[in-house]
């Protein structure tokens, strides 16, 4: 595999005489402290220091990660005189993982130089024979190469085929010949070559390179070739490769192979192959001595480029935002209420866009798809650019978007926040490919280089995105503290229980909530218009990106109580907790039920329903963090629980099983804020292994329990 850093090294040259000005490159772990060291140029001693590890982990340099998962920035000059800047991605242990990453990666930065040809970033990224065949995660994003909203004008692909996996033999681990079979799926090349001949190597590079930017199209080379160590070097391969490694121990390397020819050829002596050979390693040598005398640091690499200007949100807290004025509230749902005139929209979009028209004027209350997108319009007016993916985006799974239109006669599509008068930022809503786990790692990698966008994944239910729990763990939740990596990534995520079973119902809000610490998510669930408005808002104002985990709703959409005013998107900001809805006597509530998203106003209709005055409800609508900061004095549940001083019971309803939903989150979170006579109360279902139930009529009858027992 050694062969490897040859075809590196001819990549980025030929990739900087042919015009391209910046190379990402996504790797897995195996030979990438080579890589790091010999083609991205990092410094010996800094690796050294790494790996004398003395140094101390502190909220400023993050929990860190193994050497051989880091990423690394660095500029060369070409032979040629040019100036290439090289990008290593930083990821984990899970093969193929970073691929989406990448690729969104150079798209953001592709979209936001106004490279239109696709040619001056290139993505490349390196597989393991087994894992380019074993991965689901390479056809999905196989699948976005050639996809409007997701290409980059071609990948080069790079298998380091090393005939084994771990220690899986080909024949146990894939079912066609060679491992780049997979990319039958497209209309691309494979280049396979000989790991044992260097000079092949560099032609062939040149050969891909040079394809990919004439194409814009991907290219797989294959680089044949073994390990001679196992899967490292101390492992013993014999145990599970018996005949193959006696081969592996009979056959010359590499280095001694070429060395040989090139003496051969007269092109070096013997000395002079030793004393190269001897050079570097003394080289080496001074590079480790120099790491110890000078108690040399690892540098924390974080916040340059694109990032400059923005800290890191150790410790949110709400600022000021500018508000948004009526006049340029009504501007954006004026446009959004017309279509251009040769636009023949469907019937039953009149009366939507009619209504539309209405509500910034006060005339209709505005509901959750005209609060999402005067939310996206505001934004996109203020500079900001919106970036909105997911299955059925463009229409909403619900309906309630209709952010893209179709013309009815010629089937041509129009975007209304496209043409905002006078918008600086762009919007894009995109239909993605059946695909969680490429798209939502696309996007992630997308908010990496560009965090002036709000980026938005949106599952078509929310427990959908358990396709892309590898993004959500490894990515989402721990790249600031692994990587110093921030995202401002917004997942979507449709929650509610309506009776439609197990798979549509919880978007398991457990599971992140599980991921939260040191303040590295928000979770919140938010349950108005002016809601998600000032949320959105809250997202890109702020000085620092945080991921928002947003629990959306269904039957909501069009629920008449969650509705919002003109007055509620000009004026306030988001809070945590919705306080209680009508103005109950201080001193006469004698029991506050917290609960979170779309039960509240099965709550509040219920409670008063039975005049049952002496019960607040109160929303969490944010979980993470979660609201108990004294210093906020809106949205702080101690806070709130001082304004009733009669309060003898406390509880948390929910419509989730209690071994799922928030209920195992909250409730130490609660100990930690209620006043010592007073403890919190689970109502909700009943431990379950399925999130819902499948009948309809089970579903009413547990949800009836829940209100019954909340107020009884």
């Amino acid at each position: 595999g050694e062969s490897l850093i040859v075809l590196m090294e001819g990549l980025v040259e030929e990739a900087g005489e042919l015009g391209a000005e910046e190379v990402v490159i996504g790797m897995p772990h195996r030979g990438r402290i080579n890589t790091l060291i010999n083609i991205m140029g990092k410094q010996p001693e800094q690796l050294f220091a790494e790996f004398r590890d003395s140094y101390e982990v502190d909220e400023l340099t993050g929990s860190g990660d193994v050497k051989y998962h880091k990423g690394y920035s660095s500029d060369r000059v070409t032979r040629g005189g040019k100036k290439i800047h090289l990008s290593m991605s930083f990821n984990p242990s899970h093969l193929e993982a970073v691929n989406p990453v990448v690729v969104g990666n150079v798209r953001a930065k592709q979209e936001r130089r106004g490279d239109q040809r696709r040619t001056r970033i290139v993505p490349v990224l390196m597989h393991g024979d087994a894992a380019f065949a074993g991965q689901g995660l390479v056809a999905e994003t196989l699948n976005l190469s050639q996809l409007e909203g997701y290409k980059t004008g071609g990948t080069i692909h790079i298998i380091v085929n090393n005939q084994i996996g771990f220690t899986t033999s080909p024949r146990h681990s894939r079912s066609f010949l060679y491992p780049s079979d997979v990319c039958k799926m497209l209309s691309v090349p494979v280049l396979h070559v000989n790991g044992d001949d260097p000079e092949a190597v560099l032609h062939v590079i040149k050969l891909a390179v040079g394809f990919r930017q004439f194409f814009h199209t991907d290219i797989v080379i294959d680089l044949f070739c073994y390990r001679r160590h196992g899967h490292n070097e101390t492992d013993e391969p014999s145990f599970t490769q018996p005949l193959m490694y006696k081969r592996i121990k009979d056959h010359a390397s590499t280095l001694e192979i070429y060395s040989k020819a090139l003496v051969e050829q007269g092109a070096f002596s013997r000395d002079e192959v030793a004393a190269i050979t001897a050079g570097y390693r003394q080289h080496l040598d001074g590079a480790l001595r120099t790491s110890v005398s000078d108690n040399v640091k690892p540098g924390a690499d974080t916040l340059g480029g694109v990032w400059q200007g923005l800290e890191r949100g150790l410790v949110p807290k709400d600022i000021d935002i500018q508000e948004v004025t009526l006049p340029v509230l009504q501007r954006i749902g004026e446009h959004l209420a017309r279509v251009p005139a040769d636009f023949t929209p469907h019937p039953r979009l009149l009366k939507l866009l009619q209504t539309r028209g209405d509500m910034v004027h006060d005339k209709a209350p505005i509901d959750w798809g005209m609060g999402e997108l005067l939310a996206y319009g505001s934004l996109v007016s203020e500079g900001f650019h919106v970036r909105l993916s997911g299955q059925d985006s463009g229409r909403g799974t619900f309906s309630h978007r209709h952010a893209r239109m179709e013309d009815q006669n010629t089937g041509q599509s129009y975007f209304p926040l496209r043409h905002l008068p006078g918008a600086q930022g762009v919007f894009t809503v995109i239909d993605s490919p059946l695909s969680e786990a490429a798209v939502m790692g696309f996007d992630f990698g997308y908010t990496l280089a560009d965090p002036f966008c709000l980026t938005l994944w949106e599952a078509q239910f929310g427990d959908f995105a358990n396709g892309a729990q590898v993004i959500v763990d490894q990515f989402l939740a721990a790249s600031e503290e692994k990587w110093l990596r921030m995202s401002g990534l917004v997942l979507l995520l449709p929650h509610g229980y309506e009776g439609q079973g197990p798979e549509h119902s919880s978007a398991r809000i457990e599971r992140y909530l599980q991921l939260c610490a040191n303040n590295n998510l928000q979770v919140c669930n938010a349950t108005t218009p002016a809601q998600f408005f000032h949320l959105m808002r809250r997202q890109m104002h702020r000085n620092f990106r945080k991921p928002l985990i947003l629990m959306t709703p269904k039957s909501l959409l069009r629920h008449p109580m969650a509705v919002s005013s003109t007055a509620d998107l000009i004026k306030g900001r988001f809070r945590k907790v919705l306080y209680e809805k009508d103005a109950l006597p201080a001193n006469g509530i004698s029991r506050v039920v917290f609960c979170s998203g779309k039960l509240f106003y099965e709550l509040y209709q219920e409670r008063n329903k039975r005049k049952l005055s002496h019960i607040a409800v109160l929303r969490l609508e944010q979980l993470y963090p979660f609201p108990d900061d004294p210093q906020d004095v809106d949205d702080n549940i101690q806070a709130i629980l001082k304004k009733h001083p009669n309060v003898k019971d406390v509880v948390w309803a929910q419509e989730e099983p209690k071994n799922m939903g928030a209920w195992c989150f909250v409730e130490p979170r609660f100990r930690d804020v209620l006043p010592p006579k007073l403890s919190v109360r689970y109502i909700g279902r009943k431990d379950a292994a399925s999130p819902a139930a499948g009948s309809h009529r089970v579903h009413h009858e547990e949800q009836e329990r829940i209100l019954d027992a909340a107020l009884s």
